[in-house]
Formats: C-alpha cells, structure tokens, sequence
C-alpha cells in the first residue's frame, strides 16, 4: 500500500551517439539535396505578393463584418420583437410548403406505382379474359349442337308417333 502513495520515478532516455547518426541521416534523405530549383523560386516569388495581398483583403473583410455586427446589433435588439415573430412565420411558411411538395411528390409516385401494378396485373386479366371467351363459345356450340340433337330426336319421334296414331 506505501507504494502506491509514493510517486513513480521519471524515466530518462539516453541517445547513443550513433543513435543521433542515425536520426540526422533520416532527416537529411527527407530534405532536398541541392537548393531550389528556378521555377520554385518563381513560384514562390509570383504567389507571395498574391497570397500577401488576398491575405490583407481577407483582413480587411473581417474588419468590415465586425464594424457592420456592431452597428446592426442595436437594430436587432430594438426590431426583435418584430423580428423573432416574422421569421418564426417565415419558417413555418418554407416548412409548410416543402412539407405540401414532399406529399405531392409521394401522391405522385403512389399513383405511378398503382399504374405500373395495374398495366403488369393486366396481362394475366388479358389471358383469363381470353380464355373466358373461348369457354363461352365453347358452350354455345355445345348447346347449339344439343340444341340440334334434341331437335333432330323430336321430328324422329314425330314422324315415328305421328304414323303410329292415324
């Protein structure tokens, strides 16, 4: 327990000589050999006045916003309790109407997709429709044909009976 109240010794690191030989040597394969070339120092001449003077603009930008947060803090608190309401309205307005396209745009593709259903349902409703067709005139030639049959048996039948009773 007396050791965990006792703080830990500081550790020392110890470079060998050679070690520093070594690190030197990784940092000298990092650099450049030989010196800038030309188009480096062109470069670094062309952009300086540019990066200067847009840095200088970029000042100048800030100065201006701050100066113009200053002055338009005052009318802000003055007009806030007119503000804080229209954009509270403003607000509601954007969102109502996002709100209005965003279910239009959901009726439209509801209505779509049933209309794809309906045309890919259509093709077997085609088929069934088809085949009901043929089934009736199917059973009108077979109830044509009975039709016939029996026709034919009753003038059989009459001529048979009707010789037999005069």
């Amino acid at each position: 327990m007396a050791d965990r109240d006792r703080p830990l010794p500081h550790h020392i690191q110890v470079h060998h000589p050679q070690q520093q030989h070594r690190y030197e040597d990784s940092v000298k394969s990092l650099l450049p050999q030989n010196g800038p070339s030309t188009t480096q120092v062109l470069a670094v001449i062309t952009l300086l006045p540019i990066g200067g003077s847009l840095l200088g603009l970029a000042g100048i930008i800030l100065v201006g916003t701050l100066i113009g947060l200053a002055l338009a803090t005052p009318v802000f608190v003055i007009f806030s309790p007119i503000l804080v309401p229209a954009v509270i309205l403003f607000a509601a307005a954007v969102t109502g109407f996002l709100t209005s396209g965003a279910f239009g745009l959901t009726g439209l593709s509801s209505i779509s997709w049933l209309l794809n259903s309906f045309r890919q349902a259509t093709g077997p409703l085609d088929y069934t429709k088809r085949r009901l067709q043929e089934a009736a005139v199917a059973v009108g030639d077979t109830t044509k044909q009975a039709g016939e049959t029996i026709k034919a048996k009753a003038q059989d039948e009459g001529r048979e009976g009707g010789g037999g009773k005069t």
